[in-house]
């Protein structure tokens, strides 16, 4: 059996760039964008397609969902992250092509947030009544710029931690157990003087971090405000943080501490395997990852703090196409998927963390260890980080600016251009997104 396709968040070099849909007629569903109920018989056969990006770990759910729906049959489509998005966006514009249930990462929902149009209100089917669950900001995150409409229900949130390999650690001579660890690096700072000594005790085939785009993507979200401001305006030029988080995550390459593995390449995929980087950001969604591609490596990883303290790296929400000829149907799927119950089955199976905050304290979640991380307490680890997420708002074209900026990134570690030249060329790059 192939290995299965984990859920991944957003890529920082990634290569294609999203474009919003042009807003033109409406969703397939009837005229200028009215929603159709359901033309279903009672007891007829209803398909419903999901379209994801990776396994949401959803195919057990399906199952028991049927017990109780009998008539739906549920057909699970997934596709590479990026062609997942581009291809909503361009299923949306000619408003065809579309599944019932679409899957989007949080570096989007702003794209598609602001297409109300070609979205279903699921609060036309009671779904508002599930703002009571969720945390304030990732609810927040799944409405319609102005608020009135709610367009998808978060399954997960991306609470930070800093998985790293015991057994390289132990080569270096540095401290290997998670407290000793997160003593290391408090700050940014501490964890480059950190990953200065492990490259002077020169372990084989191993650099301290994979690549600095990660890196960088967890330093500006911890930041009180990332690359928009509040009014939607890209703020990367005047940002202080962003130029820090910039400056931190170069001095990474340039003390040769990174891999040269882009995130979510073949080679980095290799890479978890053969042991070629000591450390890496780790949301709760990596741990599953990270069990995939080193199946062989079990016992040697550990999960320790972040430095900064907390921060978010993915996370996603479910819509409903408005071409759907079955909304009510997948808006009570919806409901179904992300419910209390099934978000904390989907983190013990897939390790993607609840959007929840009534399960933080759950006994269950908190309780919660993995034996390939060294039995971790992975429940506590992530429900600690999520408590001390700090909302950050994200604009319109989140996903473009943070490509222009990992392009940077990765031209600098390619040897292609100076820090400054790459940064320059960085601010012309996001001038021209629109």
């Amino acid at each position: 059996m192939a290995p299965r396709i984990r859920r991944l968040g957003l890529p920082l070099l990634t290569a294609s760039v999203l474009a919003l849909a042009t807003a033109c007629g409406g969703g397939g569903g009837g005229a200028g964008g009215t929603t159709t109920e359901s033309s279903a018989k009672p007891g007829e056969k209803i398909k419903l397609t999901v379209d994801l990006f990776g396994d949401f770990g959803f195919k057990p759910l399906y199952e028991e969902y049927k017990k109780t729906h009998p008539n739906i049959e549920i057909v699970e489509n997934v596709t590479q992250f990026n062609d997942h998005h581009s291809n909503l966006v361009k299923r949306l514009a000619t408003n065809a092509g579309a599944g019932d249930v679409a899957a989007v990462e949080v570096g989007y929902i702003s794209t598609f947030t602001a297409q109300p149009n070609k979205f279903v209100d699921l609060k036309q089917y009671g779904l508002d009544k599930r703002q009571a669950d969720y945390l304030d900001w990732k609810w927040q995150q799944g409405l319609s710029k102005d608020g009135t409409q709610v367009l998808g229900l978060g399954t997960d949130v991306g609470g930070l931690a800093m998985c790293y390999r015991k057994d390289l650690f132990k080569k270096a001579g540095l401290p290997d157990k998670r407290d000793e660890v997160s003593a290391l690096w408090p700050t940014w700072e501490q964890y480059i003087e950190t990953g200065k000594k492990f490259a002077a005790a020169n372990v084989a085939g191993a650099k301290f971090v994979d690549s600095p785009g990660e890196i960088f993507r967890a330093m500006v979200n911890q930041a009180p405000v990332g690359l928009y401001d509040a009014q939607d305006n890209i703020i990367v030029a005047s940002n202080p943080d962003v130029k820090k988080a910039w400056d931190l995550s170069n001095q990474l390459t340039a003390d040769g501490l990174t891999a040269k593995l882009a995130a979510f390449s073949p080679p980095w995929n290799t890479g978890f395997a053969k042991g070629s980087f000591a450390t890496i950001i780790c949301p709760a969604w990596m741990t599953g990852f990270i069990q995939e591609q080193a199946k062989d490596s079990a016992g040697k990883w550990d999960i320790a703090s972040v430095p900064g303290g907390s921060g978010n790296s993915g996370g996603s929400h479910l819509m409903v196409p408005k071409q759907s000829k079955h909304p009510k149907e997948a808006a009570e799927l919806i409901d179904f998927l992300t419910s209390k119950e099934n978000q904390a089955k989907v983190f013990k199976e897939e390790g993607t963390f609840p959007s929840i905050p009534a399960l933080y304290d759950d006994p269950s979640i908190q309780n919660f260890t993995k034996p390939f991380f060294g039995d971790a307490p992975i429940g506590k680890i992530y429900s600690d980080a999520a408590k001390a997420l700090k909302p950050q708002h994200l604009g319109p074209k989140e996903a473009d600016v943070r490509t222009a900026i990992g392009n940077g990134l990765g031209r600098v570690e390619q040897g292609k251009q100076t820090p400054d030249e790459a940064w320059a060329q960085v601010l012309e790059d996001v001038k021209k997104i629109k």
